[in-house]
């Protein structure tokens, strides 16, 4: 099994931009979202296994969001206590699917391998994205 964390505010994948090269055009990540697969794929690069998996995986991801400045204690307690849920934007499946493109290569060997996933998105004191990996 493979766990670790991701430090910092946790990066949705953002929509593909496009460019004109001459009569065609490129397809390209969004300057945010490449950054942030980027350091995401720095940190996997410490819990990796020698090669990348490539048996059948089961992965959870938990998304933790930092609390608002603006909250009265008694929000900051039911967040705490997980009955204030983050029901805001951006969609939790947008968060997983840029961490699933950075960990392409380095933890699996493409995210097609993935045949259970668990996701999952709290409130915390700080900004970050747990990930456990297991195969099957």
């Amino acid at each position: 099994m493979i766990r670790f964390e991701i430090p910092g505010e946790v990066v949705a994948q953002g929509r593909p931009r496009a460019t004109r090269i001459g009569k065609g055009v490129r397809m390209y990540d969004p300057p945010k979202s490449s950054a942030y697969k980027q350091h995401v794929a720095e940190v996997a690069k410490e819990h990796a296994p020698k090669k990348p998996l490539e048996a059948p995986l089961m992965v959870r991801m938990v998304i933790y969001r930092q609390f608002l400045q603006s909250w009265t204690k008694k929000q900051r307690k039911d967040a705490e206590d997980g009955i204030l849920l983050p029901v805001t934007r951006p969609d939790l499946s947008n968060y997983c699917k840029g961490i699933e493109d950075a960990l392409n290569g380095i933890i699996w060997k493409d995210d097609s391998q993935i045949v259970s996933l668990t996701l999952e998105k709290h409130y915390a004191e700080r900004s970050y994205a747990f990930i456990e990996i297991q195969t099957l």
